[in-house]
């Protein structure tokens, strides 16, 4: 009875979508999970359920995930449900304890080979090897490449082919990379030593290959949990069928629209195929979102409803089950350092109103757009952590050109132009303003370089200002010296540890994580998408990426981006990916002519009256400021606006709105236009509503009586 009990403890609190997937019936289970659904809920209470009513032993569970994290987690909530013996380990971690376990067996008593932390040190030896100098950068695409590569079981000499065929940009040449690849092997054979892909598949081989090694791993583990199955790549599947033997008990749970992770191997088409490998498969859906208001919710179903490829036949409407909250804000700057001191002084007011630090994150599509936000925090006095990555001025290649600038100063004429000077000054460290090379590490390496070239634009526009006496000042234009100087200062600046702080964090490296309160920045074209998104599937990638980042959020969500990268530099549209969030429509309904329906499709640009950040939310653009920017609405004219629109809207017989919408009459109330063009300034004021109420209007803006410019309410009505 007792038992039965802890199994019904176990249910309470569940939604429907939830309790299905709990009890489903042992043999294949698949459930698709959305962001804040409550996946590993249902997960840890699917293996509870079954321990608790004797359907399984728990001793028996093998259950995997991607990180340490997320296994710790599984772990703490099936011991407060009072469930103990369930294996739950990363992939990794589960066959490298299979692998030592069975080693004497394996291996007829020789040791086990010392097991590589980072392929880095070894894929440089073998880069020289076939006569390549790689730096750090180049050995790290080098090996993300192996990586890629025996991840997706792909041996050196089919590297070539299968290269073209998965349309990697590689770093060097595909018969480059596979020259390193196969000195790569050899040199670890030669070594004694194994990487974390030989490892998996030595799991895989002690299995298929010893059957009295299969016999005993596979009574041990009978039924099997599979988290986040859409970031599995083919060399993680070939274990997970190893293991599985044919048995069917496995229960996977993943989300195909957060399948952001396929330049690494990763593969979402075991998820999306998953009905069809397993026949009788039950399929259970979690669309009740716990995490996000329903208006972050909302904007997360409209980037994502645009999706196309294979993991958009997955995709789920989620539906916010929490009170409702702010608006998501789309704000447009001018350039990149405006929008880093308007997020960061928002970041202030946050903190200042009681959001703790810990609880904003800023989010970006790559590391190397760090550092003008941790300036502009470090600036506004905000605290930050950076997630994943190096502080910018930590990384080794921005210590390497420090150093080499500083020698530029002694070896290039003081009169070079700034930006010149640190052109010149960073080919010492082999970087050139021509396009990025390939590879992620390389192409990390040559923007963080980049942005010091940027940031010596932006010195350079700013002249020193020198004293000559009491009354007077001399400017004079700045130097490599004074840059390099300024480098110092905010590399000390930014140096200073921090217990606690807004999150600073790439899109990816936030995969798995929320806060109250979201910056989603630099949602610019070429940015994200990425100008290395060229494939359909790849630009599919990048539009996941933005609606992971949404879905971080709780309740507060702000997205940006800046017109330009400097002042003054070329311009840029926004992310494809931005719906239009002004749906407030137009004065007028659908139909009529084309053209004119056309025109009004095309959003016009409104800036804050206040702040001048660029507004395209409906009621923000009729307001004409921020929501957050103070009002000044005179609350006398409101009123006799909101008296005047009753009695047209009861003259007409229509609802109130149908005159003018409440933003509307707000709008008019704070910014009192006193002429037509005013008047038309006002989105959702058009030619047919001046028209029609364009001179009572402003003779009531002008303050006259309700009663003077409108007929009085008769006892017929």
């Amino acid at each position: 009875m007792g038992v039965h009990s802890g199994a019904e403890q176990v249910l309470a609190g569940l939604d429907p979508e939830q309790r299905a997937a709990v009890t489903a019936p042992a043999g294949p289970v698949c459930i698709l999970a959305g962001a804040g659904t409550g996946k590993t809920r249902a997960v840890t209470s699917r293996i509870a359920y079954r321990a608790l009513t004797g359907d399984i032993a728990a001793r028996h569970v093998l259950a995997v995930t991607f990180t340490a994290r997320a296994a710790a987690e599984m772990r703490s909530r099936l011991t407060v449900l009072g469930v103990r013996g369930v294996q739950a380990r990363t992939f990794h971690a589960a066959a490298l304890r299979q692998v030592r376990y069975f080693a004497p067996r394996l291996l007829a008593g020789r040791a086990m080979p010392e097991l590589l932390d980072s392929k880095v040190r070894v894929v440089t030896l073998a880069a020289a090897k076939v006569g390549l100098r790689a730096d750090r950068a180049a050995a790290r695409d080098l090996a993300a490449e192996i990586e890629w590569a025996k991840s997706s079981l792909v041996e050196p000499g089919e590297y070539v082919v299968a290269a073209a065929k998965a349309l990697r940009e590689t770093p060097y040449e595909p018969a480059r990379v596979a020259e390193v690849f196969t000195a790569y092997e050899r040199l670890k054979r030669g070594n004694g030593v194994i990487d974390f892909e030989d490892m998996l598949r030595a799991a895989v081989w002690g299995i298929e290959e010893h059957p009295d090694v299969a016999e005993q791993v596979r009574n041990q583990y009978r039924h099997f949990v599979v988290d986040e199955y859409q970031d599995v790549n083919p060399l993680q599947q070939r274990l997970l069928d190893t293991w599985l033997g044919g048995r069917d008990d496995l229960t996977v749970v993943g989300d195909a629209s957060q399948t952001i992770y396929s330049f690494t191997g990763a593969t979402s088409s075991y998820l999306v195929d998953f009905p069809r490998h397993h026949r009788g498969a039950t399929v259970v859906r979690l669309v009740r979102d716990y995490r996000s208001t329903p208006q972050v919710v909302g904007l997360a179903n409209a980037v994502i409803s645009a999706a196309r490829g294979a993991e958009a036949r997955l995709r789920l409407e989620l539906h916010g089950q929490r009170r409702p909250g702010p608006e998501p804000e789309l704000r447009i700057f001018t350039d990149e350092p405006a929008e880093a001191n308007a997020v960061a002084a928002r970041c202030r007011a946050l903190v200042a109103g009681g959001t703790p630090a810990r609880e904003i994150a800023v989010l970006f599509r790559t590391n190397a757009q760090s550092e003008a936000y941790e300036k502009a925090l470090t600036e506004a006095e905000v605290p930050y952590v950076l997630q994943g990555a190096e502080r910018f001025f930590e990384r080794p290649e921005v210590r390497q050109a420090m150093i080499a600038l500083r020698a530029a100063t002694r070896s290039l004429p003081g009169e070079t132009p700034l930006p010149t000077a640190v052109v010149e000054g960073l080919g010492a460290v082999g970087w050139s303003p021509d396009a990025p090379p390939a590879g992620g590490a390389a192409r990390e390496r040559w923007e963080a370089l980049a942005a010091l070239v940027q940031l010596a634009e932006e010195y350079a526009a700013t002249p020193q200002v020198l004293p000559i006496g009491e009354a007077a000042t001399v400017e004079r234009p700045v130097t490599l010296t004074d840059f390099t100087e300024e480098l110092a200062r905010r590399a000390a600046q930014q140096h200073v540890p921090t217990v606690e702080g807004v999150t600073l964090a790439s899109l990816h490296s936030a995969k798995g994580l929320e806060w109250d309160a979201v910056f989603l920045v630099g949602l610019a074209e070429g940015t994200l998408p990425t100008t290395y998104a060229r494939t359909p599937e790849q630009v599919e990638e990048e539009r996941r990426l933005l609606y992971v980042g949404i879905t971080r959020a709780r309740e507060w969500l702000w997205l940006s981006y800046a017109t330009a990268r400097s002042p003054g530099g070329r311009a840029r549209r926004p992310s494809r990916f931005l719906p239009q969030l002004d749906r407030s429509g137009g004065g007028e309904r659908a139909g009529g002519n084309p053209a004119r329906r056309a025109e009004r499709r095309r959003p016009q640009v409104v800036s804050c009256r206040i702040c001048g950040a660029t507004l395209l939310a409906g009621a923000d653009r009729k307001l004409g400021r921020c929501p957050t920017c103070p009002s000044d609405l005179d609350e006398e004219l409101y009123e006799r606006l909101h008296d005047w629109r009753a009695r047209v809207a009861g003259a007409q017989r229509v609802p109130a709105y149908v005159v003018f919408t409440d933003a509307t009459l707000t709008a008019l109330a704070e910014r009192k236009p006193v002429r037509t063009e005013e008047l038309v300034a006002i989105a959702g004021i058009g030619p047919r509503k001046v028209g029609l109420y364009g001179d009572t209007v402003l003779a009531l803006v002008a303050g006259a009586p309700v009663d003077d410019v409108c007929p009085q309410k008769t006892s017929e009505n």
